[in-house]
């Protein structure tokens, strides 16, 4: 190979990688501040919600094992338990003392099918 044709090869070589180099640089889409601000946001939300997730299963395993005393429980424990909503704690809450759970049915504080799916979760301490 003469030099003039090193020449030609090499510098068929450098043109190569310079279009390479080109065309890998227009396919690299530059990220501005406020799309990076953008996804760590919707992460960051992703994330919270996802925790907030996890702490619930957790109480929700924890109340499993052990009832729910209807004369000590804050409204936000009862509100957490199957089918009882905010209205329902409030009531459950103006309606105590309890001498025993089905007392909310006696009463007429919560339906019995309501009742029935709690009732092995709940328990009235005197």
């Amino acid at each position: 190979m003469n030099s003039q044709s090193k020449a030609v090869a090499n510098l068929a070589r450098f043109c190569s990688a310079i279009l390479l180099l080109v065309s890998l640089t227009a396919c690299v889409q530059p990220r501005n501040s406020e799309d990076l601000k953008e996804k760590t946001a919707q992460a960051t939300a992703n994330m919270k919600r996802d925790a907030k997730a996890v702490a619930a299963g957790i109480r929700e395993g924890w109340s499993r094992d052990k009832p729910l005393d209807l004369n000590s429980a804050s409204k936000e424990d009862l509100a957490s338990l199957p089918g009882i909503s905010s209205t329902d704690a409030d009531r459950i809450i103006e309606g105590r003392p309890y001498d025993a759970p089905v007392d909310l049915v006696n009463r007429r504080i919560l339906s019995k099918a309501k009742y029935d799916q709690i009732s092995d979760r709940i328990k009235a301490k005197k």
